[in-house]
């Protein structure tokens, strides 16, 4: 799938703030029953991917680098 860097770098600042808001209170018991809000695990992953995009299409856009050799006996 293809995306620019704009969208890759606002899918990253989502999943930054989806791991700050999870970080507040994941879960929570009553009795025998339990809530669980989100995956950090599944965050964090997300996180890595995204930053990986973001690298990848900056590295991209600032171009190859071109380099010139010269032979000489």
């Amino acid at each position: 799938m293809s995306w620019t860097l704009e969208t890759a770098k606002q899918h990253l600042e989502a999943w930054l703030a989806a791991e700050l808001a999870v970080s507040t209170g994941q879960s929570y018991k009553i009795g025998p029953r339990e809530l669980v809000r989100a995956n950090i695990t599944e965050i964090r992953q997300q996180i890595t991917f995204w930053r990986n995009e973001v690298n990848k299409l900056s590295y991209n856009r600032r171009g190859a680098r071109v380099m010139r050799v010269v032979p000489r006996d």
